[in-house]
């Protein structure tokens, strides 16, 4: 037994000894060239890998390119075509490619058809949003309806939020992007457009901020529904339903009318004050001042917890001016139409986090950026998982800085 034990010592001993004169017999700069290509592949292969996990958004499909409507019959209206000034800005892109139009002309938005686009996100929203809708619908006809009236969301008599009855500026439309709704949110929608046409006594649903509005008629065609065949999220519906606004300004706001919807005004003078000399502005409903107030003390300790870890990474991720931004997250912004080609055709979030994203697109830009306070309150059935949403962010944060720091993404 010992023998044996001795002789496979010895073997042992003498292979460790042909493979170190093996490895001592390779020149140093073999070895040298393997490191510097180990060290070489590292980069590529984290930059394929950043390739493979890059949110990448899908082209929309030719149902989604249409909405529906009610007709002033009362009836639903068969799919039309949706007017579309993006495809107009890729067309535009191609020319100044191909040297035919210069690199600012290819920047050019087709002409406002109303004043005022709002956009609505909806995903099985059917028990929320006939409240938010009733809110929008009144403050936008009191405002911006053909009536004859001085709109009130304007600081003086010569900024482009007031006019007359006739004026091309005046006007205003709702695009609600249901975002692959499995309830009747469709449904629910078409009745409300139904029920508030003009020529017959309005209903008046209580909404969020209104116990009891007053009865609003509007005009046939004015909320225009686009169905996405496949949820897309948030992000991807809101920027889907932007591509095709026809306002001179496009806001975007949540499906349960958190945000006070009368604060619209306050955010059209902010940015009439901002914009500029392109007409460009972006203004960003803020809830910062809020912070402190029964609304977010009653925030369970988890929730304001992730919420301060948010906005550290919030500040610690993003752009010098995007990170002073004090509430990125607010669902409630305001866009100018010329500086729509400067945002949303360079997209890539469809997730929660793409506020931040337009935000740092229009950073870059040097699009002025004003925030505003805005009324706002907590409304129950939150489709946000707390916990699981949250780290969702700060991953798709992380990922977002990371790809368009090394050029997967670009202008």
């Amino acid at each position: 037994m010992n023998i044996t034990n001795s002789s496979s010592s010895s073997t042992s001993n003498e292979t460790t000894v042909l493979n170190a004169d093996t490895a001592t017999s390779i020149p140093l700069s073999l070895w040298a060239g393997i490191a510097v290509a180990v060290l070489s592949a590292i980069p590529v292969l984290f930059f394929l890998l950043l390739r493979v996990l890059a949110p990448t958004p899908r082209q929309p499909r030719r149902s989604e390119k249409q909405y529906t409507t009610v007709q002033s019959n009362g009836q639903t209206s068969k799919p039309q075509p949706l007017p579309c000034w993006y495809d107009n800005h890729s067309a535009l892109q191609q020319m100044a490619k191909q040297n035919q139009i210069t690199a600012e002309e290819a920047f050019q938005i087709t002409d406002a058809e109303v004043f005022m686009s709002l956009v609505i996100p909806a995903y099985n929203e059917a028990e929320r949003i006939t409240g938010m809708l009733e809110e929008a619908v009144e403050y936008l006809e009191e405002q911006y309806g053909h009536h004859g009236t001085r709109s009130k969301s304007s600081s003086n008599g010569t900024l482009q939020a007031s006019g007359q009855q006739g004026d091309p500026k005046r006007g205003w439309e709702i695009i609600i992007v249901s975002d692959g709704s499995r309830d009747k949110t469709v449904d629910v929608v078409l009745d409300f457009a139904r029920t508030h046409q003009l020529g017959q006594p309005a209903p008046t649903p209580k909404g969020p901020w209104n116990s009891a509005g007053k009865p609003t008629n509007i005009t046939p065609g004015a909320i225009r529904i686009v169905q996405l065949e496949e949820n897309r999220g948030k992000g991807g519906a809101v920027t889907h339903g932007m591509r095709h606004a026809r306002g001179t300004y496009v806001v975007f706001a949540d499906a349960d009318g958190a945000s006070r919807f009368s604060d619209l005004g306050s955010l059209v003078v902010g940015c009439e004050k901002a914009k500029d000399k392109q007409g460009r502005v972006v203004g960003v409903g803020s809830r910062a001042h809020m912070v402190g107030t029964e609304a977010v003390v009653k925030r369970s300790l988890l929730r304001n917890l992730l919420m301060r870890a948010f906005h550290l990474c919030i500040w610690l991720l993003t752009t010098k001016l995007t990170a002073k931004i004090k509430d990125t997250q607010c669902g409630f912004k305001l866009f100018s139409r010329p500086s729509l080609p400067f945002i949303i055709p360079y997209m890539h979030s469809e997730g929660w986090i793409f506020d931040v994203e337009m935000l740092m697109l229009a950073e870059s830009a040097e699009i002025p950026m004003v925030e505003v306070a805005v009324g706002w309150k907590e409304v129950g059935g939150s489709k946000l998982n707390v916990v699981k949403d949250s780290l969702g962010m700060a991953v798709g944060l992380a990922l977002l800085r990371v790809c368009w720091g090394a050029g997967i993404y670009s202008r």
